[in-house]
């Protein structure tokens, strides 16, 4: 067991319901307290002085200066499983291409794909490697990731291979997430449906097996997979024991009305969600993950994040990294910003970023800061907490823990 502190603020986030618009004023904030830490998990969290007066013989891990403690932040949407750069993609998107007609021309997912296939699961591990440490080092300290760049029996296990290796490298925690349906690979000969029963076939089975994901992700757009395939194939994943999850509304709407109908964990991206979508996700257990990222990358307006909210969701935040449309990963800056555009309370933006984002991976083992829950935590050198946001992005942790370490 040991004390750490004490800090001048600690933000519990404790008390704040699961869905739907909170207030800053609901923030439960600690002054001058510790946090004591055994076996990895929160013992107690409460006025330093009466934690050491109670725990006289606990090692303190003492914290010099201001700081302002929160839990670490959820990560529940990555590809930071990748090789490769599509830099040339964003040059041309910003001389005005569309991303489909990237696409088309030979660039987007498919110039990933051809790059990661290219190198060993070991240069991939190595690469996955030291995206993760940055993310840790910035306070997130739970990251999912997906595969999705193989797009072939070989190559998707290649891919979750290298992040189950990756999370044994590490200290943050990684979440690996089965994205084979990503697109259909030019290389395979047969229909969008052909390619989605190969998967169930021959790959997902070998996942189980290997244990490798409990998790599954399909992009249902114009350039990958249309609502009545990808409705069968999340019926038939769920019947191998997956969890699922999809990639919806970015561009066009109806894939959030699939993963409602599939009673998917969460749907991703939502950036062309109107109100007739809201008002679904509102009504459902479905968490609504807005990817700010994503729209920096490809200068497109934010999904709707303040009408979910106010419609009563569950809204996570997240990053998005990838190479292609997301490649800045950096989720407090994308989190700050979207907040200010998008008016999210301080209180809101960090619910998404943790116990909510949690919620999106089915872990309610963190995200708040009370007993019982993982000693994951980071600390900013403040005194206030909406010193965080204000310098949007530009202060970060100086201080990371995962499992009180």
């Amino acid at each position: 067991m040991k004390l750490i502190g004490p800090f001048t603020q600690i933000l519990l986030l404790t008390g704040l319901s699961l869905k739907g618009a909170l207030k800053d004023e609901q923030l439960q904030i600690i002054p001058q307290g510790g946090v004591l830490v055994e076996d990895g998990l929160i013992v107690a969290v409460d006025d330093f002085d009466k934690l050491r007066a109670a725990n006289p013989s606990a090692p303190i891990e003492e914290i010099v200066g201001h700081h302002v403690l929160l839990p670490g932040f959820v990560d529940c949407h990555t590809h930071i499983c990748f090789a490769g750069s599509r830099a040339k993609d964003y040059a041309l998107r910003t001389a005005g291409k569309t991303y489909l007609e990237i696409a088309k021309a030979g660039g987007g997912i498919w110039d990933s794909v051809t790059q990661t296939r290219a190198v060993d699961e070991s240069t991939l591990t190595d690469l996955l490697l030291k995206r993760v440490e940055r993310h840790l080092a910035e306070g997130v300290t739970t990251i999912e990731v997906k595969s999705g760049y193989g797009l072939s029996i070989d190559g998707e296990l290649k891919q979750l291979k290298a992040i189950k290796a990756a999370a044994d490298k590490t200290h943050a925690n990684l979440v690996s997430t089965c994205l084979a349906a990503h697109i259909l690979p030019k290389d395979f000969n047969g229909t969008h449906q052909e390619y989605l029963n190969h998967i169930l076939q021959n790959l997902l089975p070998v996942i189980k097996q290997q244990r490798l994901a409990n998790r599954v992700d399909i992009f249902i757009e114009e350039s990958a997979f249309n609502t009545s395939d990808a409705l069968n194939y999340l019926a038939k994943a769920k019947q191998l024991g997956f969890e699922v999850t999809v990639h919806a509304d970015q561009f066009t709407t109806g894939g959030s009305e699939v993963a409602i109908k599939a009673r998917a964990v969460s749907a991703d991206h939502l950036e062309a969600s109107t109100d007739r979508e809201i008002s679904m996700l509102a009504k459902s257990d479905t968490v609504a993950v807005t990817l700010p990222g994503a729209s920096l990358g490809l200068g497109m307006a934010y999904a709707p994040a303040r009408k979910l909210l106010d419609a009563g969701t569950c809204l996570a935040i997240a990053s998005d990294w990838n190479p292609g449309s997301a490649p800045m990963g950096d989720l407090l800056m994308q989190a700050a910003v979207m907040g200010a555009a998008e008016k999210l309370c301080a209180a809101e933006v960090f619910a998404g970023l943790t116990f909510r984002a949690a919620s999106a991976l089915k872990l309610n083992d963190r995200g708040i800061l009370t007993k019982g829950k993982l000693a994951d935590m980071q600390a900013y050198p403040y005194d206030d907490y909406r010193e965080i946001l204000y310098h949007q992005g530009k202060l970060k942790p100086d201080k990371v823990w995962t499992a009180g370490i």
